[in-house]
């Protein structure tokens, strides 16, 4: 079950933080995620019973993307923008901004340390 979700249950820490080590789980959804399951505060994981960890990992795995899952469907995504010939897919495609950010005098960083190879038809 903990390879499920990634996280060390023997952890002194609060779930609520321990849940943001998911990739695709942050502050907020965390904080929604233990509302919904009526964890405090101040629980922490090692606190958790087996049937709350099953409950957790059941709502995670049921109703949301995370980790390898989501990085794949990500991926899908911009090698859909890609193949279809939009104007994102060609930014991904020069690894430039996407959403109109200057390029002049920002953006050199990122276009210097992105694998170009990675978005290639």
């Amino acid at each position: 079950m903990s390879y499920n979700l990634q996280i060390d249950f023997y952890s002194k820490k609060k779930i609520r933080i321990a849940l943001r080590q998911l990739f695709g789980i942050g502050p907020s959804l965390s904080n929604q995620i233990c509302d919904q399951l009526g964890f405090s505060e101040n629980t922490t994981v090692d606190q958790l019973s087996k049937s709350q960890i099953d409950r957790l990992t059941r709502l995670v795995n049921q109703q949301y993307f995370t980790g390898p899952e989501l990085r794949r469907l990500i991926s899908q995504d911009i090698k859909r923008f890609i193949r279809i010939g939009c104007y994102r897919g060609f930014r991904h495609n020069d690894a430039l901004p996407l959403r109109g950010q200057r390029t002049h005098s920002n953006a050199r960083t990122c276009r210097k340390r992105l694998n170009r190879s990675t978005y290639a038809r």
